[in-house]
């Protein structure tokens, strides 16, 4: 498409992404200087629309961009109350005390929160303040200089026929350039995945690790909802079989979100990660508090959780890396908002120095340097350890070594070091011989469901003449390689039901059925062969999760 003629735009700063990286980027810059023309451009049909995430935030992101959040209105008004951590067996649960933690792993002064109303209120914040916000549009190309620097963005194409070839209805996009382009897509963005590969920016970096993280909002009976209660599990029904673990809380209006992460480095390319969460459901402890109650919405994403290690290099010539992008989750905290809207503000002070001082298109050094120095990398280096000792001892080796390496980095120091990743979660899926399949129960319709059903509560739309944006490089891979070898596991990885073997007349064929997909990225990373790349669709298609 490379010979299409484009009208184009010029900014100060474009960004992509309407996350909580991107929008305390708009913020800041604006901020700082109220005639900065900053754009942000998101992908989905609102902002907020591709964003289920019931979560625990820390406010210190917020804190620092907005120090007056309560004044303004902000939706976070519901603090934690109550803090509950157990150890499941398949018909009981342990207590796990919280005096053995240290104390940064306690949930005193945070709040349960929407992040997709969050982000739509910083979204108001940030108009307010004369950000551009372009909903539905999703950025399919990076603009490169003479030089190989990154001058901008292709946004908004639509109307490609099915075989990418352009339809009666074609509209080919503008081009959206910057001094300085930030990419805050959220894990697996596909133009930061670009931009790490073409500069090589994870060159002596442990490679990412992931999680996929499954969620559903439900209403329940009253007299069981606890405004305020935070609680977070291990152990069944995923035992030895993958690391994760669940979490329940209890928003205001009897809603409960619960959400279920299985670590995508698992081994058996029998294991079903939907159905692990479905199964949880049905724990005692779980069952007697959703009994009666319905679910409202699901969604899936996909959760770096590398950590420090795993953060490639941040800045490119007219580029940067924000949030996750990047990877800046905690993981034994399960937070990494905070810290993405704090790599936002880091981003906008530094793009803010180099146009003051006419720089325009180079490396924001002094970016990278305030992550991995200041408060971010701070946060972070407390729990490197954490994952990549959960990876090689096990949940109970890790709940002991974790929690240990977490006391004596909070002290300044480590008896382990650095523990390093190994293999990438793909190269981590062994061959199918050697593990026994899992017999699953089928889903009751009550607390349990099938994945399809499901699907229709994340309120996914793609349109169907456009080209498929899930990609194979090898078309041949999944039936001759991935099906003999791995027992074909992405009809399993997939929490959207999107990819299929099916026989017709004596010949199977590998199906894409690419209206389902709730952009979680999953595919991109567990497929063992790597052989299928998520790319954005149309602007405005994908999941439109509900404004709760």
């Amino acid at each position: 498409m490379a010979e299409i003629e484009r009208e184009s735009m010029e900014y100060d700063v474009v960004i992509v992404g309407a996350g909580p990286a991107g929008l305390s980027a708009a913020i800041r810059l604006k901020q700082l200087d109220a005639d900065l023309n900053v754009v942000v451009l998101e992908k989905g049909s609102e902002v907020g629309a591709h964003i289920l995430s019931g979560a625990v935030l820390d406010p210190c992101g917020l804190d620092a961009l907005i120090p007056d959040w309560k004044e303004k209105g902000a939706p976070v008004t519901v603090p934690v109350k109550e803090d509950k951590f157990y150890l499941l067996g398949e018909a009981g649960k342990v207590t796990i005390p919280h005096w053995p933690m240290p104390k940064f792993m306690s949930n005193h002064g945070n709040y349960i929160v929407s992040m997709g109303n969050v982000c739509r209120w910083m979204a108001e914040q940030a108009e307010a303040l004369g950000v551009e916000i372009f909903p539905g549009m999703a950025c399919s190309e990076l603009v490169y200089g003479d030089n190989g620097e990154i001058r901008g963005v292709v946004a908004g194409e639509f109307g490609k026929e099915a075989d990418g070839t352009p339809g009666p209805g074609y509209e080919p996009g503008m081009e959206l350039l910057g001094k300085y382009v930030f990419l805050s897509e959220g894990v697996r963005g596909s133009l930061s995945k670009e931009v790490i590969e073409k500069y090589n920016l994870s060159d002596g970096h442990c490679p990412q690790k992931f999680g996929l993280g499954m969620k559903e909002i439900w209403e329940i009976d009253p007299a069981k909802h606890s405004e305020g209660r935070v609680e977070h599990t291990m152990g069944w029904p995923l035992g030895g079989n993958a690391g994760g673990g669940a979490f329940i809380y209890h928003l205001d209006n009897n809603q409960v979100y619960v959400g279920f992460v299985v670590h995508l480095n698992y081994r058996n390319p029998h294991l079903y990660p939907y159905m692990e969460f479905q199964r949880f459901k049905h724990h005692p402890h779980v069952a007697a508090l959703l009994e009666g109650g319905k679910r409202v919405a699901y969604g899936a994403r996909a959760i770096s959780e590398g950590g420090f290690q795993s953060m490639p290099k941040m800045v490119a010539p007219g580029v940067a890396l924000l949030g996750c992008s990047v990877g800046m989750v905690n993981v034994p905290r399960i937070k990494g908002n905070h810290n993405a809207m704090l790599s936002g503000k880091a981003a906008a002070e530094a793009a803010y120095e180099a146009i003051q001082a006419g720089r325009a298109s180079d490396e924001l050094s002094a970016y990278e340097s305030e992550v991995r120095e200041g408060a971010i990398g701070k946060d972070l280096w407390k729990v490197r350890n954490v994952k990549p000792l959960w990876s090689k001892t096990g949940l109970l080796g890790s709940l002991a070594l974790g929690g240990f390496d977490m006391w004596t980095n909070s002290f300044g120091f480590s008896l382990f070091g650095t523990v390093k990743h190994g293999k990438t979660d793909a190269a981590s899926t062994e061959l199918a011989a050697g593990h026994q399949p899992i017999d699953y129960p089928k889903p009751d319709g009550k607390l349990s469901f099938d994945r399809l059903t499901n699907v229709s509560f994340s309120f996914t739309n793609h349109e169907e003449s456009q080209p498929a944006h899930l990609k194979l490089k090898d078309k041949r891979v999944p039936v001759l390689d991935n099906l003999p070898k791995y027992a074909g596991p992405a009809q399993r990885y997939c929490p959207a039901g999107v990819y299929e073997f099916v026989e017709t007349e004596g010949k199977t064929e590998f199906v894409i059925n690419f209206q389902n997909c709730v952009h979680c990225k999953t595919c991109d990373i567990k497929d063992p062969s790597q052989n299928i790349n998520w790319t954005v669709p149309q602007g405005g298609d994908g999941p439109n999760y509900p404004n709760m």
